[in-house]
């Protein structure tokens, strides 16, 4: 079997980690010994086990560490470990969290856990509830714990993430709504996304910009002189995104790319990634007909290599492809959105971060 079409192998999520380091720590403060592997129940009701790769205990505490493996699943925390610290709380208080090293503590209203509170979200914290109740359960105690849930180098991973843009500081966080990572399922990018537009609208904002990339980000963000809790970096994920802003919207988005991608969106596709689709050179011809261009010119474009190249054909020839396109890529995104109270704009940034195309903001009719 070739690498390639080998089946994906699927992970756990930074909380199924956490969960079962928190699990074999309390068992070893209240036993003397870690169980290892330690076994944890997974909201589907799955069983897996996991090995400890550290262990330590003394009479106040207990310290646990399992290895983050992600599967084949392109996710920063994969190989990463997962601490969990487990005292004895106060009678009656419960489970409580605290961020260790390398967790990060909300700082924004908006996501899943207030301002305040360690970055561990709800699936997790239940997960670990439950699990940390089982142990009580079977030792005849009363389940009063503080758990403090840390990742280490979790700092400086949490640089390679959305975090510092979610109002997150001082490390990752804690997911998981199913304790599995998914190879290539991205979930972690479209966690980012809705807690984006969910943080902005907490926020009281008005105006959202979701680029493609980061060179069309920073030129967006040129554009209207937004503020970082309003950029939504939504990657090809642009039908995820328009979903989300449906369900939760925010009067004016604006869509941001380069002409490759938005000429994609301007096709109908709703994900941009290169395995989804490319771009339709004969399309492009056919919009840069519409925008006024000759013959000749549509028959070069459908011979060019590449989008910039068609691009930069019409440019020497001063059609405004960049305005047709984005028309059309418009049309698309409207079509997500129809009937909600949310106006889209489309902006095309060339690879130097010039304006090269524009549709203003419009709203979708009713549905129909």
């Amino acid at each position: 079997m070739k690498e390639e079409d080998r089946p994906l192998r699927k992970g756990w999520t930074t909380g199924a980690c956490a969960t079962a380091a928190a699990k074999a720590a309390y068992t070893a403060l209240l036993t003397g010994s870690f169980p290892d592997p330690v076994e944890i129940t997974l909201p589907g009701k799955q069983r897996p086990a996991f090995a400890l790769a550290t262990a330590e205990a003394d009479a106040a505490s207990a310290t646990v560490g399992v290895v983050k493996d992600a599967g084949d699943d392109p996710d920063v925390t994969h190989g990463a470990l997962v601490l969990a610290i487990v005292k004895r709380g106060s009678p009656g208080a419960g489970v409580t969290f605290r961020a260790g090293e390398g967790v990060g503590t909300v700082t924004k209203a908006g996501l899943p856990i207030p301002p305040g509170e360690p970055a561990i979200n709800p699936v997790p914290r239940k997960m670990m509830r439950d699990a940390l109740a089982e142990v009580a359960d079977e030792n005849g105690v009363a389940c009063d714990v503080e758990v403090e849930i840390g990742v280490a180098n979790g700092k400086a991973l949490a640089a390679k993430t959305l975090n510092g843009r979610l109002g997150i500081v001082g490390g990752l966080s804690i997911l998981g709504t199913t304790g599995i990572v998914v190879p290539y399922s991205c979930a972690a990018w479209i966690h980012s996304i809705h807690r984006g537009v969910d943080v902005a609208r907490a926020a009281g904002l008005d105006h959202i910009a979701a680029s493609t990339g980061s060179a069309s980000e920073r030129a967006v963000q040129d554009l209207y002189g937004l503020s970082e809790t309003a950029l939504i970096d939504m990657g090809d994920f642009v039908g995820g995104t328009l979903k989300y802003v449906k369900l939760h919207p925010v009067p004016r988005v604006t869509i941001a790319g380069g002409v490759a991608k938005m000429t994609k969106l301007a096709q109908g596709l709703l994900d941009l990634h290169s395995k989804r689709g490319s771009v339709d050179l004969e399309a492009l011809a056919s919009f840069a007909r519409a925008a006024g261009g000759s013959a000749d010119l549509s028959a070069r474009i459908e011979a060019a290599n590449t989008a910039a190249e068609a691009f930069g054909l019409a440019a020497a020839d001063h059609v405004p492809l960049g305005d047709e396109v984005a028309r059309a890529a418009q049309g698309t995104a409207l079509k997500v959105v129809t009937g909600k109270p949310v106006a889209v704009e489309v902006v095309v940034f060339d690879r130097q971060g010039q304006l090269v195309g524009r549709a203003p903001f419009a709203h979708a009719g009713p549905p129909r």
